[in-house]
């Protein structure tokens, strides 16, 4: 299945079981000798919501959440009969998230909007080696000579928004890699490039922790909205375009959460 491009094997842990899903995502992410994804994402019971994630990076890490993905499960789990609902909880790492599904006339999953929960602006909590409250518009200097003003944001997992024109001709796969191991990040980072086009219309590039670029990713849009309002540069909705398509992003003021909303799709199933 896939979100906006972001795409992922998706595995029924209430009827499979996977012994070592980190293997298992090494594997089987491979887009020339195994399935081909951005990672694992495993479907499972929860004691205290409707459904559990648990979710392995294509290089075998544990990622705490992910946006794009836990749309896909939204779909899933309706479109599959496993439950009636159309507003189900899901069981994080990065705590409870709330999704809220929009049905088609073939009472199928259309689109799914995720309650991803407050942004974490607090330096240490991100975490990064900084003290600060609140991270906007920092000149870090990285390794290789680069230096970037970043405005740091946790939406469960860490995240750098950097500002730059013309971020097609980026050569991401040079700078995503220097800037996720950075010191400064203890728990690596993701990091999104972000072009401003208008006050709700962005375009973004994103290099995943463990998974390298990817075609969008619903935590670093949310993350990058968040930045955009914090450094003047956005509205609280605002259009993210990925490479993958665009989501809405919304970060309220009365409740001070932030809200994905993006389509899902299921790309193929097989059996192996």
């Amino acid at each position: 299945m896939h979100g906006t491009g972001n795409d992922y094997i998706y595995v029924n842990g209430f009827v499979e079981t996977i012994e070592n899903p980190a293997e298992f995502a090494i594997k089987y992410s491979d887009r020339h000798k195994g399935i081909g994804s951005d990672g694992l994402v495993m479907i499972m019971p929860s004691d205290s919501c409707d459904f559990r994630m648990r979710m392995f990076n294509a290089d075998g890490s544990e990622s705490e959440m992910c946006g794009n993905a836990s749309r896909c499960i939204g779909k899933y789990v309706y479109d599959k009969g496993l439950t009636t609902k159309t507003s189900v909880t899901l069981e994080t790492l990065a705590g409870v998230k709330v999704l809220e599904l929009v049905i088609d006339d073939n009472n199928q999953v259309k689109t799914v909007t995720v309650d991803m929960g407050e942004p974490i602006l607090d330096g240490k909590t991100i975490p990064t080696i900084f003290d600060e409250e609140k991270i906007i518009d920092k000149k870090v200097s990285f390794n290789n000579g680069l230096e970037y003003n970043i405005t740091a944001v946790s939406m469960g997992n860490p995240h750098a928004v950097i500002y730059q024109n013309d971020i097609a001709n980026l050569n991401l796969p040079v700078i995503g890699p220097v800037i996720e191991n950075a010191q400064v990040f203890p728990r690596r980072t993701n990091t999104e490039f972000i072009e401003v086009v208008s006050d709700n219309y962005i375009k973004m590039r994103v290099w995943e922790r463990g998974s390298g670029e990817t075609l969008a990713c619903g935590t670093g849009a949310c993350a990058a909205v968040v930045a955009g309002v914090l450094n003047g540069k956005n509205t609280r909705k605002t259009t993210v375009e990925l490479l993958g398509g665009e989501l809405t992003i919304e970060w309220k003021e009365s409740d001070n959460h932030v809200y994905l909303t993006g389509g899902a799709t299921t790309v193929f199933e097989g059996e192996i």
